[in-house]
């Protein structure tokens, strides 16, 4: 496996491929040559990724997460190292993220060195970098084969009205 890291392009003519956001230098557009969270660009990515949100907005329920928190709350589908864990995501590739198309552990690894590289002495944000989508290893069949629906970052108030600002709130209005 190979992990990408970006420089910065010093021979930009002018055009910044990278924006600062606070401290960090992130490039302007993602692998697919489209703005960074573009929910809204036509593309079968975009295609993808709104079908993964539409079945999460249908199905995450109170109940369904309640199952969910039981289930997993016994603690007893598997026990690995964190680096185990990681490597089980080399299959997978996150429906919810218009912006990648590559399996889990690279997501990983890219995030960890990227945040190494603009944090150096921030060790704990390092971990941090590499094991935010560890919850992810539920699409494994050792942790029990949940859909992509089920177990991506981005988190809802179950039982609520839905607000505009949720992604793609639309789908189920």
């Amino acid at each position: 496996m190979t992990v990408i890291v970006l420089e910065p392009n010093e021979s930009s003519n002018g055009e910044n491929e990278t924006a600062v956001d606070g401290e960090l230098d992130v490039p302007r557009r993602n692998a697919f040559g489209h703005d960074f969270r573009d929910l809204e660009k036509e593309s079968m990515r975009n295609a993808i990724v709104q079908e993964c949100y539409r079945k999460n907005h249908i199905y995450q329920t109170c109940e369904f997460a309640n199952k969910k928190k039981e289930e997993y709350g016994k603690l007893n589908k598997a026990e690995m190292s964190i680096w185990e864990c990681c490597e089980l995501l080399k299959d997978y590739v996150d429906e919810s993220d218009p912006d990648l198309d590559e399996p889990q552990i690279d997501h990983l690894l890219q995030t960890a060195e990227a945040i190494r590289r603009d944090h150096p002495h921030e060790y704990w944000l390092h971990l941090t970098a590499l094991i935010h989508d560890l919850g992810k290893v539920l699409l494994h069949l050792a942790f029990g084969e949940e859909p992509q629906w089920c177990v991506f970052g981005d988190t809802f108030p179950l039982g609520c009205a839905v607000d505009n600002n949720i992604v793609h709130h639309q789908v189920i209005k």
